[in-house]
């Protein structure tokens, strides 16, 4: 999914902005929202980043899974309205988690991309929940992303009603989402991204100094992983 140039504001959160974002990327993307890859050869890096630099933690706690010292260092930004970033999520980080992250092999760290107001109001939400609830938060936008990222539903009585479930009440969910200085932790977040790192499509995996544009399938990602150890 390639970025788009919306300005991600308080304003913008909870009104018709993020409507109209969602219906130009469901629009584009609508064709493959489901698709797997089914390539199991390893993608060519589409650049070089300073992973040192990468590394650095930004004004979020990281998210992040496996040992510090691991040889393999991946950074993955997602946007949670991205749909091949729930394929990713869905289909492959699990099992990429068992085989190389819980094994000492691969540190995985996950950041905020959203590239439209819902995303960055689902990413604030996850937020804004115990931190050991963030994936599970995450991991159920996903599945049911069509559910609340629809530009065709209200997305704001779906996040609701889906973050009602994880423990939150209206006035939690209201005071979440008015919550400037998270806003914009989420956007620096991006932005940084977008400037330091050449970030401009989900998902997009910064993996030992390079730079992978695209979903991944557990095969890909395996060689890959495999040709850095």
């Amino acid at each position: 999914m390639p970025m788009s140039d919306l300005l991600l504001t308080k304003r913008h959160l909870l009104g018709g902005s993020a409507v109209a974002a969602l219906s130009v990327a469901f629009a584009a993307f609508a064709d493959t929202a489901s698709a797997a890859s089914g390539d199991d050869a390893i993608p060519p890096s589409d650049g070089n980043v300073d992973m040192n630099d990468v590394l650095k933690p930004g004004p979020l706690p990281e998210i992040a899974f496996g040992k510090e010292d691991a040889p393999v260092k991946i950074v993955e930004y997602m946007s949670l309205t991205c749909p091949h970033c729930a394929h990713f999520a869905v289909t492959t980080f699990d099992t990429i988690k068992q085989k190389y992250v819980d094994t000492g092999k691969v540190r995985f760290i996950i950041r905020e991309f959203p590239f439209d107001p819902r995303a960055a109001a689902a990413f604030m939400l996850a937020r804004c929940a115990p931190q050991e609830q963030y994936m599970p938060m995450v991991e159920m936008l996903f599945k049911q992303q069509i559910a609340w990222a629809s530009p065709d539903v209200d997305g704001r009585a779906a996040l609701l009603q889906m973050s009602k479930l994880a423990g939150f009440t209206e006035d939690s969910f209201t005071k979440c989402l008015t919550n400037q200085k998270l806003l914009d932790d989420v956007n620096s977040v991006r932005e940084r991204a977008a400037k330091d790192f050449g970030v401009n499509a989900t998902p997009t995996f910064l993996i030992n100094g390079k730079r992978y544009a695209g979903d991944m399938s557990i095969g890909a990602m395996s060689k890959l992983i495999d040709s850095l150890l």
